[in-house]
This record gives structure tokens, C-alpha cells and sequence, in this order.
């Protein structure tokens, strides 16, 4: 097999692991499990928790010591030990220990698998550029593959999504070991640690622009986590109302979140054409507009026809929302950052993204699910109504504090890293 179509595989499987869970763990907790909002939200965070440091660390073993594949292999036997201990658990406090273990082995592999496909490609003779987003393409249809599996099975309220991505798992980790091996310590001798672990990056915080920025991260980073969360069981809860409980969106709502991954793929095409036309600030501005946009939708849609058709319009826009701020941002650092802590300042803006604010947002969207529900039953439209506001205020105030000119004539070339 061609080592393209192996490197499609491995991407294949990396996000159809994900895609088993990611989405639906959230109703099988508050509908099988019967945890609270809060409790969900702390699961939830240890994705937060693992980005902060783990990629970093994982990335200086696979560059010092470890070879990449053999070390990506180790993570995901790991996770599949952990993904099948966590479909016996029943209990929030284990759960959120369980899951932070699973995060933390992981959370890396998403940079350690691309790692990988870039060495793969180079060790061929490929152009990286041209070779790596058709790889990269099939990670997107894995993880719809694997939501479209769970939902049409009828697992989604079940602990047998965590079976499944167990077994993915396992399977990953012994593919990966037919993979090229990938040669080590590429990186400078005289390197500190303070180099490896993008602390340099930090620097950036010094300039009035970055340090609006990443704050602006943080808090977008926030609404991905509140919506990764809290949409699946939105969906489920449509089952309490006798005109819905036998609808399409209550059987299979995953189908229809997957359409939200359909979408990024679409929006990802269109982005270069609105960075020319528009510029960076606008770009995250669209961004931050769709984010309102979405929950508004959410607030409003149901599976009625006009209802569903709110509910679509949701999730189409979700691509906007998502794409328009994590990859113009991207090119932002990319134009705005000396060579030397490029790399650096892109994973310091993904671990406020992924970090911080995936943390911040799942621990916070827990606590307001909670307040919006009484006697057991979630207000779902007031609940996305106070997360439109949310956004619709960041809207607000990063038009008037963040200070960016655009010039189209200066930015870089578009890269398909997402």
C-alpha cells in the first residue's frame, strides 16, 4: 500500500477514535448516568487540562528520545486500556480522573499524527504541502463516519460508544507500528527547554494587538467547548415533548451534528477568497457574529419542519463560526511573528484555544446548564439565548479593542494545518 494511503488510515482513525465520544459522552452522562450539567463540564475540562502541557512534552519525547510512531503507538494502547475501563464507570469524580488520563495519552496524538505524516511524505520525496490535506481530509471523514456509526446503532445513550473507540484505538496503535520509522533529535543540541516548550512565545504578550488576541482565543476557545458539549443532549432532550420523541432529530442527532463537520470543509475553501477581500479583523469578526448566529438558531430550532430547518441553518453555520476565527488567527501569527518563535506562537495560540479556553468553557457552560434547569428539565432556549449574548459582547468589544490594519498585499499563503 502506498505510504499516502496508509497516512490516510492513520488519519482516518485518529478522528473516527474521537468522533465515537466526543459528542455523544455528554448525553449518555445526563441521560443514562444522570449526572449534572456541572459534573459533565468537568469531564469535559480534562481536554482542557491535557492541552495545556501535553503536547509539548509528548512532542519533546517523539523529538529527543522516542520514535514518533512507537510513541503514538504507546498513547493509544493507552487509550484504549482507559476508554475501556471508563464504559464500566458510573460515578462524575472517577469519571473526570479516568477521562483526564485518556486526554492526556490523547490530546498529543492529534500533533504527533500529523507529525508523523509530514516525515512520512518527506522520507517519499512528497511535497507536503500538496500531499498533506487530502491526508488530513480523511481525519474529517473518520470523525463523521464514527458519529454517523454510533447514532445509526443507537449508541449514543449507551457505553458502547467507549467500547468502540477503544477498539479503534487498539487498532491505531498496532498499525502504527508498520509505519516508516521516524528518525529523532532533529532539533539543536544547545536548545533550552525554555525553547521546546514555546515559552518564547510569550514574548508576544508584550504587544497591545497579541495580547488582545489570545485573550479573544481564550474566550472563543470557550464557545467550541460549550457547543462540542451541550449540543447532543440538547438534541436528546427534544425526546421529553410527545410530538418530538419519535422525530429523526431525536434518533439520530448526530447525523445531524455531523453536518456542522461537513460544513468546516466548505468554509475552509472559501477563507482565502474573505481574507483577500476582508481582512484578518473582519474574518474573526464573521467569526465571532456566527458563534451568536448558531446559538440563536439552537434557541429557536426544534424538529418541527420550519424548526428543523433552524437546526440545519445551525450547523452550517457552525463551519463559520469554527473555521473563520482558528485559521485566519493562525495566518495572523503567521504574518505578525518573527521566524524563530513561529512555531512557538502556534501552539501558545492553541493551547489558549484548546487549553484554556476549552477548560474555561466546559467548566462554565456546566455551571449555566445547571442554572437554566429546574426540576430536571433545561430551559434550552434561554440557556443558548445567554450563550448568543456571550458572544454577540465579544463582537462588540473586539471591534473597538482590537487595532488591526489590513494588507491583503502582505499575507501569507494559505495553509490547510486545520
Amino acid at each position: 500500500m502506498k505510504i499516502v494511503n496508509r497516512l490516510k488510515m492513520v488519519s482516518f482513525l485518529q478522528y473516527f477514535i474521537w468522533g465515537s465520544w466526543l459528542v455523544t459522552l455528554s448525553s449518555y452522562m445526563i441521560n443514562t448516568l444522570h449526572f449534572t450539567g456541572a459534573e459533565v463540564g468537568i469531564v469535559y475540562s480534562a481536554n482542557g487540562i491535557a492541552a495545556l502541557l501535553m503536547p509539548s512534552i509528548i512532542g519533546i519525547i517523539a523529538d529527543k528520545w522516542v520514535v514518533a510512531n512507537r510513541l503514538f503507538a504507546l498513547c493509544h494502547l493507552v487509550c484504549a486500556g482507559v476508554l475501556y475501563y471508563a464504559a464500566s464507570v458510573q460515578e462524575p469524580g472517577l469519571m473526570f480522573w479516568v477521562m483526564l488520563v485518556n486526554a492526556m495519552a490523547f490530546i498529543p496524538t492529534i500533533a504527533l499524527s500529523n507529525s508523523i505524516s509530514y516525515s512520512c511524505l518527506e522520507q517519499n520525496g512528497l511535497d507536503t504541502v500538496t500531499s498533506f490535506p487530502p491526508i488530513r481530509i480523511f481525519g474529517t471523514i473518520g470523525f463523521i463516519a464514527a458519529m454517523w456509526m454510533i447514532s445509526l446503532f443507537g449508541f449514543e445513550l449507551s457505553n458502547m460508544q467507549l467500547y468502540i473507540a477503544a477498539a479503534a484505538s487498539l487498532l491505531l496503535s498496532l498499525y502504527s507500528l508498520t509505519l516508516p520509522t521516524i528518525p529523532t533529535s532533529r532539533r539543536k543540541k544547545n536548545q533550552s527547554w525554555i525553547n521546546m516548550l514555546g515559552l518564547d512565545a510569550f514574548v508576544l504578550f508584550k504587544k497591545p494587538a497579541m495580547l488582545i488576541f489570545f485573550l479573544f482565543a481564550i474566550m472563543l476557545g470557550a464557545t467550541l467547548q460549550i457547543t462540542n458539549t451541550f449540543s447532543n443532549p440538547y438534541l436528546h432532550d427534544f425526546a421529553l415533548n410527545p410530538q418530538y420523541e419519535d422525530s429523526l432529530v431525536v434518533k439520530f442527532p448526530s447525523i445531524l451534528l455531523s453536518v456542522s463537520q461537513m460544513a468546516e470543509v466548505l468554509f475552509i475553501l472559501a477563507i482565502p477568497f474573505f481574507l483577500k477581500r476582508y481582512g484578518i479583523k473582519n474574518i474573526m469578526l464573521i467569526s465571532m457574529l456566527a458563534w451568536a448566529l448558531r446559538f440563536t438558531l439552537l434557541a429557536f430550532g426544534d424538529p418541527s419542519p420550519f424548526g428543523f430547518v433552524l437546526l440545519l441553518l445551525a450547523m452550517l453555520v457552525y463551519g463559520c463560526a469554527f473555521d473563520f476565527f482558528n485559521i485566519s488567527g493562525s495566518i495572523f501569527l503567521e504574518r505578525e511573528t518573527s521566524s524563530d518563535i513561529r512555531a512557538s506562537a502556534q501552539g501558545l495560540f492553541m493551547t489558549m484555544v484548546n487549553g484554556i479556553g476549552a477548560y474555561v468553557g466546559s467548566v462554565i457552560s456546566g455551571f449555566i446548564v445547571d442554572y437554566f434547569t429546574a426540576d430536571g428539565v433545561k430551559n434550552w432556549n434561554l440557556i443558548w439565548l445567554f450563550f448568543a449574548s456571550y458572544a454577540a459582547v465579544l463582537a462588540i468589544i473586539f471591534v473597538f479593542v482590537f487595532r488591526y490594519k489590513h494588507d491583503s498585499d502582505k499575507l501569507p499563503e494559505m495553509k490547510t494545518t486545520h
